[in-house]
């Protein structure tokens, strides 16, 4: 009898068909989910029955509950080698092999200029007005040459989206808790003082930092009033780092020129939420790690995984 395998969070409908899947469909049964599973009973309840689970990211939590309902799962493949939201001890303690996934930090870097440069020239209300009938040119484009670039954090894509920026010919500064002058010089920018300095000099902030206790709620409605009323937010990293309910009263206010997320504290966003109709908001379905080379690896690698577990000889184990 074959096992039984699960891919979840398949908005797509493309995990099955942008790799091949052979390698493991003899022992295999494939069945893909398209909807978000939003809670404990809405996973448990999909995934009974099912030996093998290939996640997404981190958009289901796999807490010690979930583990405890599926007592026939085995193996548990997430895109990635980090997961924060998978309880590993849980998933030792009922016998479940976590393995992971390479991921690239490519599509996020790209996605942030794209996010960037939309709110920099007004592509979207441009473009929507064209199309609709709406005036032509209503926006005045924010220059990026010569501006300030100030990046929360200089990582493996902060320091990447600095080489745009500098390519750009931005002015490119930085500042994280442990940042050193010595990394900032490697990377070409300018190590900023203090947080609050990087936020009262630059026309563009760009959030590259991990969520943690020290990084969640980082920016606040104090910081979003130190700065410039000509200036804009991107944050393609956490949205826990920046306080939203701060961020919609700043963007409504007009206190900051526009805002760029591709995070939400609630995933996929509710129908209703605010951030749907805030003004000065461009805001996008959590792409950053959405492409082609990206979910072939994914899901390329998760046939890789998924072999090398009925072959008794796990790979890219996690936790």
């Amino acid at each position: 009898m074959k096992l039984r395998c699960a891919v979840i969070e398949d908005f797509q409908s493309v995990a099955t068909t942008v790799v091949d899947w052979s390698p493991v469909t003899d022992d295999v049964e494939i069945v893909t989910f398209t909807e978000h599973l939003a809670t404990v009973d809405e996973a448990a309840t999909a995934l009974d029955g099912f030996d093998i689970v290939v996640t997404l990211r981190e958009r289901v939590p796999f807490p010690a509950e979930l583990f405890a309902r599926l007592p026939r799962l085995r193996l548990l493949v997430a895109s990635g080698m980090r997961n924060s939201v998978i309880d590993f001890d849980a998933a030792r303690r009922h016998s479940v092999e976590v393995c992971g996934t390479a991921s690239s930090s490519t599509p996020p870097v790209e996605l942030t200029w794209a996010l960037l440069l939309g709110l920099a020239r007004g592509i979207v209300p441009e473009a929507t007005a064209l199309r609709t009938g709406g005036p032509w040119q209503s926006t005045l484009g924010a220059d990026l040459h010569g501006r300030t670039l100030g990046l929360l954090g200089l990582g493996k894509i902060g320091a990447r989206v600095a080489q745009v920026g500098l390519a750009f010919g931005m002015d490119v500064v930085a500042w994280s808790r442990n940042l050193t002058k010595e990394r900032t010089d490697e990377v070409g920018a300018t190590l900023a003082a203090s947080k609050d300095e990087l936020l009262a000099g630059s026309d563009f902030v760009s959030v590259h930092l991990a969520l943690g206790e020290r990084t969640r709620g980082l920016i606040g409605a104090a910081e979003l009033a130190r700065m410039r009323p000509t200036a804009y937010l991107i944050n393609t990293s956490r949205a826990a780092i920046v306080d939203t309910d701060a961020l919609l009263a700043a963007l409504d206010a007009g206190t900051i020129a526009g805002a760029a997320t591709d995070v939400f504290d609630v995933e996929p966003l509710p129908a209703d939420d605010p951030v749907r109709s805030t003004p000065r908001l461009l805001a996008t379905p959590h792409l950053g790690y959405v492409s082609r080379a990206n979910y072939e690896t994914y899901y390329g690698q998760a046939v890789e995984d998924i072999r090398a577990f009925l072959d008794g000889q796990p790979v890219r184990r996690l936790g």
